[in-house]
């Protein structure tokens, strides 16, 4: 059966308004308690509190239920008493619990790949952020700029580039930027959504 493009058209809408009349004498009630109920069963023994959303400047606020035995969060959701959400969620938010220290594949250690290779390997911490700082230095000493082409001192470096995240509060956004310009960096971004 060939459909022209005005045919799916009528099509989807036709089956659209079937399924938005066929709601509405549908029973939701029991699927309801059974998900209360559910709900009810594993927030026994939970202890809610409320935090923000690490991932943007929005400031979602999250109910995050801690179970009192283990201390561990149980459950993350939006707070229906948020002024600023009222209980919904971008994707992000709402994958939180699952983005946490609850994800099986959560990288715990860093990984490191050498140039050439196609293997990562594993590394500590320690090691890996000498190697940070090494690579830091020698890339600011090799492109530090003390004076501009018309013989003014402007101490800069324009190789490096910082782009900040939405997980930093204002204290250390203004540590971090501080370091930064300390560092000699011109090309200084906050992009929160990233």
């Amino acid at each position: 059966m060939q459909v022209t493009r005005r045919g799916f058209l009528v099509i989807s809408g036709a089956l659209g308004a079937g399924f938005a009349l066929s709601s509405l004498g549908l029973d939701l009630g029991p699927a309801k308690a059974y998900a209360d109920e559910v709900k009810a069963t594993k927030m026994k023994g939970a202890k809610p509190s409320t935090t923000i959303c690490p991932y943007c400047g929005v400031g979602c606020g999250l109910v995050c239920s801690t179970d009192t035995k283990s201390g561990q969060i149980i459950n993350i959701e939006g707070d229906p008493d948020h002024p600023i959400n009222e209980g919904a969620l971008c994707a992000k938010g709402a994958g939180l619990f699952y983005l946490g220290a609850v994800n099986p594949a959560r990288l715990k250690k860093p990984l490191y790949r050498a140039p050439g290779s196609d293997k990562w390997e594993e590394k500590s911490w320690d090691w890996t952020l000498t190697e940070i700082a090494k690579r830091v230095k020698a890339t600011r000493d090799k492109y530090f700029i003390a004076k501009n082409k018309t013989g003014q001192v402007v101490n800069r470096v324009e190789a490096i580039a910082h782009v900040g995240s939405a997980a930093l509060d204002n204290e250390e956004c203004w540590v971090l930027q501080a370091m930064m310009r300390a560092l000699g960096l011109v090309w200084i971004e906050h992009q929160a959504r990233i």
